[in-house]
């Protein structure tokens, strides 16, 4: 602001009472701890009024504010109270809790500093007023591409132009309702419950956590299968090669997600390639396939790896290779996905569900053999899951399909549906805490620990 006006102050931001700030601290945690706190910024750079529109930016949303208490007029009082950059922040609250709030701050003594400045409205336009006067209107949508622009020219000639484009256009779409949660099932619901009360801890179930050098999410996922009601066991691939460990004592085998052998050759190449090219090792996973008392499943890297595999794996010689994603990027974000009807031991009952789950890969487009026809895939039910956009339909958009596969497809099974793979990683949102965003209903369990209770379920 002060270059574009050639307003350049002599008064840096300082801070002076730190029992002021414990007492904010300490207020804000009373807050939400009672699960009053919607959401937080801090006033920083650029100060009131970008904190205020990029709240609005993430929440796709119209805000009303109201400056009186903060401003005392229209001319300067007003440019300060929306650009100064001191210490500040601003909170989301439900109506309903804004007294109670309020109140916390006011045993902190803090009452004559906090101000309730608006509310969200329907009309997707960020307005500014004083009083009753009306001193700033301006779409949100409008807002919000003058504020990704620089980083949409950067990435127009950084990556995938088509693909830049798209996210950008998106932004303007007021029918994209950005997340939501459609489970089919009851999530609250423990189907192995009962199988955890009644296991010894001795005798559950062994599942093989399978990784190779540069794989980092072996403990997310063990995490899940041990709660789950498995006895999870870290097995790492130099066990198997040396004989130490052998896999016909596992149910079960997970190949985790993370970037083995850096990817350097290919996406999960380097993996497959040390079972591929060892006698042992290579006896040793087809003998485990085989067996029908066994399942599998393959994660993000574990999901490449898995899929290069497939002519040791019955039943998966339609399963596709993955390549680099069509943004030419590695793509980390939450996306939605429709869980298909399939005979995947892992998705039983979640079918017809559309949820979001975290993705996190630099080469998750599917690309199948040429005389593999995806409609028919979709068809014989072989197709797990796939990407879905903020309608809930099948999707090659992006960012909402995040690596550009045909028909959306993320994620296969088997014939038999013992052996499933998957780019998205459902072992990083286990827990409805780990959910960048989840619906205001869910418990300590998020939707896709259904996953690993039906693997239990389909082990007894």
């Amino acid at each position: 602001m002060s270059q574009v006006y050639n307003r350049v102050g002599d008064v840096t931001p300082d801070f002076q009472d730190t029992d002021m700030m414990l007492g904010f601290f300490d207020a804000l945690q009373r807050v939400n701890e009672r699960n009053q706190l919607l959401a937080y910024h801090d006033r920083s750079d650029g100060g009131l009024l970008a904190t205020l529109t990029e709240m609005a930016f993430a929440g796709r949303t119209g805000i009303d504010i109201n400056l009186h208490g903060l401003a005392k007029d229209t001319g300067d009082s007003v440019l300060e109270t929306l650009f100064t950059e001191e210490l500040g922040a601003v909170i989301q609250v439900r109506q309903s809790d804004e007294a109670a709030v309020m109140q916390e701050f006011e045993k902190a003594n803090l009452g004559k500093f906090v101000h309730s400045i608006g509310t969200l409205n329907a009309s997707d336009t960020i307005q500014f007023s004083i009083a009753d006067k009306q001193i700033y209107s301006e779409s949100r949508s409008k807002l919000q591409q003058v504020w990704s622009e620089v980083s949409y020219r950067m990435q127009s000639l950084r990556d995938n132009t088509d693909c830049a484009d798209q996210e950008f256009e998106r932004i303007a779409d007021k029918n994209d309702a950005g997340l939501f949660a459609e489970p089919t099932f009851d999530i609250a619901e423990d189907v192995a419950a009962d199988l955890i009360k009644n296991t010894p801890e001795q005798d559950r179930p062994k599942v093989a956590i399978l990784r190779e050098q540069g794989v980092n999410g072996q403990i997310e996922m063990a995490a899940a299968f041990d709660k789950a009601g498995f006895m999870a066991i870290d097995v790492h691939m130099t066990d198997i090669l040396s004989g130490l460990v052998s896999l016909n004592e596992f149910k079960g085998l997970v190949a985790c997600g993370g970037f083995s052998y850096g990817d350097v050759l290919g996406a999960g190449g380097g993996w497959a390639k040390t079972i591929l090219f060892n006698q042992q090792a290579s006896q040793a996973f087809s003998n485990f396939f085989k067996r029908e008392d066994t399942f599998a499943l393959g994660v993000c890297n574990g999901c490449q790896m898995l899929s290069q595999l497939k002519h040791m794996i019955p039943g998966a010689s339609h399963w596709p290779a993955f390549y680099r994603n069509h943004s030419e990027q590695f793509e980390a974000r939450v996306s939605m996905v429709e869980v298909m009807d399939t005979p995947s031991v892992f998705l039983k009952g979640m079918e017809g569900s559309k949820l979001p789950i975290a993705v996190a890969h630099g080469e998750g487009r599917a690309v199948f053999d040429a005389d593999v026809s995806t409609d028919t895939l979709l068809k014989a039910q072989k197709i797990a899951l796939r990407y879905v956009d903020s309608q809930g339909e099948p999707t090659q958009h992006y960012p909402e399909n995040p690596n550009g596969s045909i028909n959306g497809i993320t994620g296969l099974c088997s014939d038999d549906g013992r052996v499933t793979i998957m780019m998205p990683h459902p072992e990083r949102v286990c827990r409805t805490v780990t959910n960048s965003w989840r619906p205001d209903e869910w418990g300590e369990d998020g939707p896709w620990m259904r996953m690993f209770r039906n693997a239990r379920c389909w082990v007894s």
